[in-house]
């Protein structure tokens, strides 16, 4: 069965153009089949945003699974740092180059990769709403692996379900980051991860 996580070239195209409202701004936002969430912003997206100390975060940042841009794009237009956006999935980052167009983004990138494979920078804060569909070896991958390319102090922010496996992966992240909750809702877990 198909999911977000790879490149299924034979689904076929349904575009549809999202609307969601955050900080008193409205974005736009295009999806597609094979693009988490292709109905438009999904509650856990919504609440990670909601729930990060912006006053306190700094670039570059890098929004791993970026899907079709929501978090990397949101933190931009709020902070003006520098956003790099990842995914393994080309309709992902294809749509992703056209939400940065469509919200009028700058100093913000968007490309394919499979994890950090790409990736040759170290950045301050490492953004994620993992692909749990992907199952727990990229998720793990994408989480421990990021230590390595956070500067010292640097930070994950992510947010799992109790469902999910919140718990267990929260007792597992303490064995390489200092981490705390951030905030709790309906069964979501925003989390933080500092490098220690």
């Amino acid at each position: 069965m198909s999911h977000y996580f790879e490149n299924d070239q034979n689904l076929p195209s349904n575009l549809k153009k999202t609307t969601a409202t955050l900080f008193d701004r409205d974005y736009i936002f295009y999806t597609d089949n094979g693009v988490f969430a292709k109905h438009g912003l999904d509650y856990g997206s919504k609440l990670l945003l909601e729930s990060l100390p912006y006053k306190e975060l700094k670039g570059p940042v890098l929004d791993v699974g970026c899907g079709y841009g929501v978090l990397g794009i949101v933190i931009n237009k709020k902070t003006n740092l520098e956003v790099d956006m990842i995914d393994v999935n080309r309709r992902a980052i294809h749509l992703s180059k056209r939400n940065i167009k469509e919200n009028n983004c700058s100093n913000i990138n968007a490309f394919e990769s499979n994890c950090y494979e790409k990736i040759s920078k170290k950045y301050s804060t490492i953004i994620t709403n993992p692909p749990i569909r992907a199952g727990k070896k990229i998720v793990y991958e994408i989480l421990f692996n990021a230590k390595d390319y956070l500067i010292d102090e640097g930070v994950i922010y992510l947010v799992i379900r109790k469902d999910q496996g919140a718990k267990s992966l929260i007792s597992d992240l303490k064995k390489y980051y200092d981490v705390g909750i951030v905030n709790k809702s309906k069964g979501f877990f925003i989390i933080r991860a500092k490098t220690c």
